[in-house]
């Protein structure tokens, strides 16, 4: 055995330890870590906002994926910190565990990684350079990998007080990628101006070769959001029910409004965190807004003789925000994305029950009309608890007839087990034939699915092709579901390369998205790329996927060869669909991920659902992008 004594102990010192271990402080060096870089300096500045000081606050992504945030803030003290005899910023940007944000005073909430973020950052960055506007003066610093290459400098004068951070993640450190997905910084811009009321946030996409610039400013904060998010969609409340109030220094702020559809969209955050996992905060509100709709309805004579509310009925067809800003927020769970703290769930259950039981006795007419989606959904309930029956199973051959559509893997393993979801009988023949039937299930449908966004859970489980989707993946929905119990971890839909095809594949993403969301989360679900066309040349064989592809090879090949075009799964034979499509050596499979759940929410609602002057206004904006038309 080797020698270990204290020589062997390694004490890391300043940001070492962050270099040493970027994941414990960032969650991870891929894309998820690249981003939440900007996170914690954006957080920062909306701290600043939070506490009075700042109301605009700019994120600019420049050339060769450098980030700068300007914020008009008080400014970082410049001044020289007591235990250091360091200037203060020097010390925040140096140390772990310092900053504004443990004294309690300087700042009464705040989100990011508390006093750590700023210095996370710099230890992380090939280049960090700071400057600061404060005392009518401008002060700069430079770092490289989180150390001091200069003095905090004065370089001028200045009019006013703000913070700019500008800094270039180490590709020492982000090797899977140091490129920035403007989307997703958009998508948090947006989704941080409208938790906090007031604040203008501005992203300016400077990578191209026309700058982006967009602005986000929202005075009515997370009212404004619930009605963003319920846009083309029935109101069934025309008001958006809004209450905020501050109990033992925590303050909660609610907008919920119900619409027309099916699906329950609750989004919480806790000092503008999303809580993904939910936590006390959430917990509490739905306590209050069960307690609260059923104690109405009694009191108003709203129910018959064998009607009974439960939760999920009151949360039927409602969009809310749970905005939480706790002055020391405890996070759990897998991703530390629940919130823990235990008596949050009693101040959002009060708060919450205050807010709606005013509203509801002052607006009879939605109350009703909020009562009566809910009884609907308890008579759904009621009748889907019948139907959900067909969906529990002991093994897959357990109904008569489910045997016959599914053709089953003889591996038990899920970790290697995969289920093409396959559209028609005759794709489906061809796809039983040319698998490989030690792990490769088939399930074959029928016509086109049931559209879900459109109907009740009842009518879903009465649905034949539901049902065996459901019976076949075993992981059951709603309330029930459980994603241990998923059969596959591989669940292939492979459609026709048409626009019939495109369809029904959305109908299925829309499906799995609805009811078994956690599959996609956890990367389960997939797309088959089937080819397009069959190009032939003597002997020489090419399978092709796009009209592109085929182009570029029909340059290459000269001559005049064959070229036939498949129009479904249906026109190949067994072989080739295994070669083209189906073998892990040579397919290509799309994982469907899912980048930001309230716009793809969005987005299901309005292709999906009723309204269809949203749907003919996509497809007017979008009409320009699409190819592949005579598919």
């Amino acid at each position: 055995m080797s020698n270990y004594d204290a020589s062997n102990i390694q004490i890391l010192e300043g940001l070492e330890a962050v270099r040493k271990r970027p994941g414990m402080y960032i969650g991870s060096t891929g894309a998820r870590g690249l981003h939440h870089l900007v996170w914690e300096i954006i957080d920062n500045s909306i701290d600043e906002a939070l506490g009075g000081y700042a109301t605009n606050i700019k994120l600019e992504i420049l050339e060769g994926n450098i980030i700068k945030v300007t914020d008009d803030g008080r400014g970082i003290p410049v001044d020289l910190h007591p235990k250091t005899n360091r200037p203060a910023v020097e010390t925040i940007l140096t140390s772990l565990h310092s900053g504004g944000k443990f004294d309690g005073k300087s700042y009464k909430v705040s989100g990011g990684l508390h006093g750590v973020g700023a210095s996370v950052v710099n230890a992380l960055s090939e280049w960090f350079i700071v400057e600061i506007h404060r005392n009518d003066k401008n002060y700069q610093q430079r770092y490289e990998r989180g150390f001091p290459m200069t003095d905090v400098i004065e370089i001028g004068d200045s009019v006013h007080t703000g913070t700019i951070i500008t800094f270039k993640a180490d590709h020492l450190v982000f090797t899977e990628t140091g490129v920035y997905d403007y989307e997703i910084l958009r998508s948090r811009v947006q989704q941080l101006a409208f938790l906090n009321r007031g604040i203008k946030i501005t992203i300016i996409d400077a990578r191209g070769n026309e700058p982006v610039e967009i602005s986000y400013h929202y005075e009515g904060g997370i009212v404004e959001y619930v009605g963003f998010l319920n846009k083309g969609k029935g109101k069934v409340n025309q008001d958006i029910i809004y209450t905020e109030k501050e109990l033992d220094g925590v303050t909660l702020e609610i907008a919920m409004q119900y619409n027309d559809s099916y699906a329950t969209n609750i989004y919480s955050f806790a000092n503008n965190i999303p809580t993904h996992e939910g936590g006390m905060h959430e917990d509490g509100y739905k306590l209050a807004l069960s307690r609260v709709i059923s104690k109405y309805a009694n009191e108003n004579n709203l129910l018959k003789k064998d009607d009974s509310l439960i939760g999920e009925d009151t949360r039927e067809g409602l969009t809310a925000i749970v905005s939480v800003k706790h002055p020391d927020p405890q996070f759990e769970g897998q991703t530390k994305t629940k919130l823990g703290n235990p008596e949050v769930r009693q101040i959002a259950s009060q708060i919450t029950g205050e807010g709606l039981e005013r509203y509801l006795s002052e607006n009879p007419v939605d109350a009703k009309a909020i009562i009566e989606k809910s009884l609907l959904a308890s008579r759904a309930r009621l009748a889907a608890k019948k139907a959900r029956e067909a969906t529990r199973r002991k093994s897959p051959l357990d109904q008569l007839g489910f045997a016959s559509k599914l053709a089953d893997c003889r591996s038990k393993d899920p970790q290697i087990s995969e289920v093409y979801i396959v559209e028609g009988d005759s794709a489906g023949g061809s796809a039983k034939q040319g698998r490989e039937s030690e792990y490769q299930a088939i399930l074959p449908l029928r016509g086109k699915v049931l559209n879900v966004e459109k109907a009740r859970l009842d009518k879903i489980l009465s649905n034949k092709e539901i049902l065996s989707m459901i019976q076949a993946i075993g992981t059951g929905i709603g309330e029930e579901f459980d994603p241990e119990k998923t059969r596959y971890h591989k669940i292939v839909i492979m459609t026709d390369a048409d626009t019939d095809g495109g369809h029904i594949r959305t109908l299925l993403l829309t499906f799995f998205y609805r009811y078994m969301k956690p599959l996609i989360d956890l990367g389960y679900i997939y797309i088959a790329q089937p080819p397009l066309y069959k190009v032939q040349q003597g002997r020489r064989v090419e399978y092709v996927y796009t009209d592109d592809q085929l182009n570029t090879l029909l340059a290459e090949m000269g001559g005049r060869p064959s070229i036939q075009r498949y129009k479904g799964l249906g026109e190949m034979n067994p072989e080739q669909l295994w070669e083209t499509t189906m073998d892990p050596e040579t397919r290509t499979l799309l994982q469907v991920s899912l980048k930001d759940a309230l716009d793809a929410d969005m987005v299901f609602s309005m292709l999906m659902g009723e309204e269809v002057e949203p749907r003919k206004n996509f497809i007017q904006e979008n009409a320009i992008y699409a190819d592949n038309i005579d598919a």
